[in-house]
């Protein structure tokens, strides 16, 4: 489980950054709003831990962009604001959680659980849409008025990501954690190959879409 930690508190990063990982997550740190907005957008990673309080921009306008952007990431604030008032507006704003600092890590550890276990979110589907396309996820199959093909598991993944991402340049890591996995050992030259094989989709179905290649960083679907 990949996990994003914005928090411009060098030390309390540390130590939760460390908690984490001894459980075995994968832990991306950043310490300021705009580049924490920047990583949510990428949408690689499962969870964010989010301080209200940053540099740049306020946690709460963080997530306030990124629930503008459909970006369903689970989020919990992890802040010294801890009135009534504050809590409600943080929730309200988009958060699934919400901790008060100072906090035991035990505690955060189980809020963390307490989110993953919950259900996707209401108006996240199987069913993807963009421009003439349409990718039902379930029966991997991907339509265009009347016509329509069925992609195999790796490029449905892929073609999902990328539908989620409609209009965004993702980069090639970005791409390879998502559909391959943060560990796993990928040639290059693989993501490549399923490209090549997502334009031919694209063109058996007569679609407008196209994945444009983005010079030395990635790919764009538009």
């Amino acid at each position: 489980m990949r996990i994003l930690l914005i928090e411009d508190d060098v030390s309390l990063c540390r130590s939760v950054r460390l908690s984490l990982e001894q459980q075995g997550f994968k832990v991306t740190v950043c310490h300021d709003g705009e580049e924490g907005l920047f990583y949510i957008l990428e949408n690689a990673h499962d969870l964010v831990l989010l301080d209200r309080m940053l540099p740049g921009m306020s946690g709460t306008q963080v997530l306030q962009k990124a629930r503008q952007q459909h970006c369903t990431v689970p989020v919990i604030f992890l802040t010294a604001l801890g009135s009534l008032e504050e809590r409600i507006t943080g929730l309200d704003c988009g958060a699934d959680d919400y901790i008060v600092k100072p906090f035991a890590l035990e505690e955060l550890m189980a809020r963390i659980r307490c989110v993953c276990r919950r259900p996707p979110r209401l108006n996240e589907t199987n069913r993807l849409s963009f421009g003439d396309l349409t990718f039902d996820s379930d029966q991997s199959l991907l339509s265009c008025g009347t016509k329509n093909c069925t992609l195999s598991r790796r490029e449905g993944e892929l073609l999902a990501l990328f539908l989620k991402n409609a209009r965004q340049t993702l980069p090639r890591s970005v791409i390879l954690t998502r559909v391959w996995g943060m560990d796993a050992e990928v040639e290059s030259g693989n993501l490549d190959n399923y490209i090549h094989f997502l334009r031919r989709r694209l063109k058996s179905v007569d679609s407008q879409v196209q994945l444009k290649t983005i010079r030395g960083i990635g790919y764009q679907l538009y």
